[in-house]
């Protein structure tokens, strides 16, 4: 077990693991199964790949400036603003590529803004106070529960999810 020196250090190796775990229910589908849906209206599993990007990348962008603001644009601006990278991309191989190298470039900003950025207050999307590094945990849960959502879509595809044959060691 690594010994933390600093919160922001933990909560980095926190996102590490919830992103890998994401990544690993993304390749466990087949790209020919990346158009698949539950039901109508929702998002398809490349349609959460982006989605979980998008946030990814507006909150690393919003986290690490010194002028953090939720509301400085409507929310659809604020994605638009940060995503277009994850937007023109299509094909598995380049948005599981995007999601390792978002990773390691959000680490990086949060690494050289410093942990007494990410614990000062900010004014979140609710327009109550709250510091930068519980936001940073919220985004980190986000990516948790779409997580979440693969393994279901994996189970409807009659797949055996990533973290299942983890654990069971296969």
């Amino acid at each position: 077990m690594k010994n933390f020196t600093t919160l922001l250090e933990e909560t980095l190796e926190a996102w590490q693991d919830a992103r890998q775990g994401v990544i690993e229910e993304l390749q466990n589908i087949p790209a020919e199964k990346w158009d698949f849906r539950p039901v109508p209206g929702v998002k398809s599993v490349q349609e959460l790949a982006v989605h979980i990007l998008e946030v990814a990348m507006l909150m690393t962008g919003e986290l690490t400036r010194l002028d953090t603001n939720f509301k400085r644009e409507p929310w659809p601006e604020l994605l638009k603003m940060y995503a277009a990278p994850a937007y023109r991309l299509h094909s598995k191989k380049d948005l599981l590529g995007l999601l390792v190298s978002q990773l390691e470039e959000g680490i990086k900003k949060f690494q050289a803004v410093g942990e007494l950025h990410t614990l000062q207050c900010i004014e979140r999307f609710d327009g109550k106070s709250g510091t930068r590094l519980a936001w940073l945990n919220h985004g980190i849960a986000q990516e948790m529960y779409h997580r979440g959502q693969l393994t279901l879509y994996a189970r409807l595809l009659g797949l055996e999810p990533a973290l299942t044959r983890k654990i069971r060691g296969g």
